[in-house]
């Protein structure tokens, strides 16, 4: 195979992200991607005549202050891919509170005040303290060793930075707020980034959920199968290849550089092929097994002791009608567990069962979204999973725990809508077990390393790894996960390489 300037080790969105901005600036790129279609999480499937939508529940901000925009501007995204504004941020649902938020700060607050008066303080430092710590990280140098020239002077230049960016949500939140019923309300989407709010990032979660509030959230109409298929696109029309059914088996090294990558086209033969730079789209842990034993090692000691993220568990459903019906209130509603009457017991990190364990459901009829059948609608139950919940079982035994946890996730549904049990045609279940099948992600892990403070911001692992000419673009690396941080990173790995004379 012909000599590329850039080979890329998979196409999720980071990958095809990076490859995009590399080959519109003139590298001569080639990706390998495993499966039969690029996109990663970033995909769609049918079933039963309903297009499924594997990953994607909402892309935050898109405001003019979002990167992004930036981004799907010089890629020319917003030319063919169209993106749905929600009608609001999500509803929330516990024994004793149900509220809708909207996606704009200032009716927040006003929605969140009204339901708790007594903590109208702490409500706004909230929402001022998240703005305030995006606001000072986008002012941050680009460059990192910049940055850390200024440190001295952070507490004169980036006074929330300063204070804050060791601490965790739940730290902070317990500061500000005394009512444990309205800090389970307000945070109510924190498991999208992790599963404990007294170990996640504050800065991590301040940053996007601040992009929520000033940008509102958006569906990608048809799926988010379109915007990778897009970035794919970009890459072939700008004289890259993207090699679909392909799976990278070794890194080659030359004197400690990586210099290519060995690959199969299913079963076929391996092939060779050259390139000065290697961009990984996948998980460290995978990477640090296609390398040589020396560079493999080098790696580790980078990696060695990252804590990763969390998985998801999600069911999928076709519903035979549109929702509207039953009086669905929200696109995105959070239904919390029962009994749990603080924030601390509310988190899945203490492993309560699928009958007690807080869940998101996303109603995707609420808007155009381009899924589901004529007069039909469909949905998804989604809530944090762990791989060891369903390791030790036979392919029977497997199913049969799908089978019980979704009829108890779609039971608890059923009692907030009642009578939408009865309209499910459709119902498939995706685990951590599930994901890591089809992506290769340690433990089914999509998000990369967990954003607790040691692993979030400028601690996150760089672009560049310890093995010269290899890079990471992917949610592993930083910014983190999620599709804002894979797009992110993609971009940001791309910067990196078109800005190196190594």
């Amino acid at each position: 195979m012909d000599n590329s300037d850039v080979i890329i080790i998979g196409g999720g969105l980071g990958g095809l992200t990076a490859g995009a901005r590399l080959a519109r600036q003139g590298r001569k790129v080639l990706l390998l991607e495993q499966h039969s279609v690029p996109g990663g999480c970033a995909t769609t499937f049918r079933r039963k005549g309903f297009l499924v939508e594997a990953g994607l529940h909402e892309l935050d901000g898109l405001d003019a202050s979002d990167t992004k925009t930036t981004i799907f501007r010089e890629l020319g995204v917003f030319d063919k891919v169209d993106f749905i504004r929600l009608p609001e941020f999500y509803r929330v649902v516990t024994s004793r509170t149900d509220l809708v938020v909207p996606d704009e700060t200032g009716a927040a607050i006003e929605v969140f005040v009204k339901a708790f008066p007594s903590e109208a303080k702490g409500i706004r430092t909230f929402f001022s303290t998240i703005h305030a710590l995006r606001d000072e990280v986008d002012r941050l140098p680009a460059n990192r060793f910049l940055t850390k020239l200024l440190y001295p002077a952070f507490p004169l230049l980036y006074p929330k930075l300063a204070v804050l960016h060791k601490r965790t949500l739940g730290e902070f939140v317990d500061t500000i707020i005394g009512d444990e019923e309205l800090k389970v309300a307000l945070l109510a989407n924190y498991p999208y980034y992790h599963d404990d709010p007294y170990t996640l990032s504050l800065l991590y979660y301040s940053m996007a959920q601040s992009s929520y509030y000033r940008g509102g959230g958006h569906f990608i109409k048809g799926g988010s199968q379109r915007l990778s298929d897009y970035l794919a696109s970009v890459i072939r029309e700008n004289g890259g290849l993207v090699l679909l059914d392909s799976k990278v088996t070794r890194i080659l090294t030359e004197e400690g550089r990586a210099v290519g990558v060995a690959f199969r086209k299913k079963e076929g033969d391996e092939q060779i092929a050259r390139s000065g730079t290697v961009v990984a789209n996948a998980a460290p842990p995978l990477v640090e097994t296609m390398l040589p034993d020396r560079e493999r090692d080098l790696l580790k000691r980078r990696t060695g002791g990252l804590t990763p993220g969390v998985a998801w568990l999600s069911v999928y459903l076709g519903f035979r009608r549109d929702l509207a019906a039953f009086g669905n209130r929200a696109y995105s509603t959070f239904i919390l567990g029962d009994g749990a009457l603080s924030l601390k017991a509310q988190s899945p990190s203490r492993r309560p069962g699928f009958d007690k364990r807080g869940f998101a459901f996303v109603d995707y009829s609420r808007i155009d979204s381009g899924l589901g059948a004529e007069g039909k609608s469909f949905g998804v139950i989604t809530t944090v999973d762990y791989i060891d919940e369903w390791e030790g079982l036979d392919d029977e035994a497997y199913r049969r725990k799908k089978d019980e946890v979704a009829g108890l996730l779609i039971g608890r549904l059923d009692r907030v809508l009642p009578g939408i049990a009865g309209e499910i045609e459709y119902a498939e279940v995706g685990t951590a077990k599930t994901v890591q099948r089809f992506t290769g992600n340690p433990g089914g892990v999509a998000t990369g390393y967990a954003q607790i403070p040691s692993q979030a911001g400028m601690n996150r692992l760089e672009h560049r790894s310890p093995v010269p000419g290899l890079y990471f673009a992917s949610a592993w690396s930083r910014p983190g996960g999620g599709f804002t941080g894979a797009i992110l990173g993609g971009w940001s790995c791309a910067a990196g390489i078109l800005a190196s004379k190594s």
